[in-house]
């Protein structure tokens, strides 16, 4: 069992920046795939940014290219995503996630653990 934990959500004004942070306890994630996906309310959960178990490879969605940048420290057991140019639109619970496969996906099927999610809100 993989226990995953968010935090670093808030409350920030648009234009603003948050990094999140995704850690877990009992195993290490430095073999995996990882993920972050974004649920706003009333919509379906979307994926955001992933990144390969070396931290070589990413993949964006296109509504956070170039605004959002996924990393990790392996050494940490920790993923991030730091958040720059956050847009009302970005307002959502962010939630991290382990895959099960060796290839970066956007589609949220192929993720094996979540965490618990952390709030993100920009006001305008």
């Amino acid at each position: 069992q993989v226990r995953l934990v968010e935090s670093g959500g808030g409350l920030v004004q648009a234009g603003g920046s948050l990094r999140l942070s995704c850690t877990t306890s009992g195993r290490t994630l430095s073999s995996y795939v990882m993920g972050w996906f974004r649920q706003a309310p009333g919509k379906e959960r979307e994926f955001a940014a992933a990144i390969s178990s070396s931290g070589s490879s990413t993949l964006y969605a296109d509504s956070v290219k170039g605004r959002f940048t996924i990393s990790r420290d392996n050494a940490k057991n920790t993923v991030y995503l730091q958040m720059n140019g956050l847009k009302p639109d970005d307002t959502a619970v962010y939630y991290c996630a382990v895959s099960g496969q060796y290839f970066l996906s956007r589609n949220p099927n192929v993720y094996a653990y979540w965490g618990q999610g952390t709030q993100v809100t920009v006001s305008s």
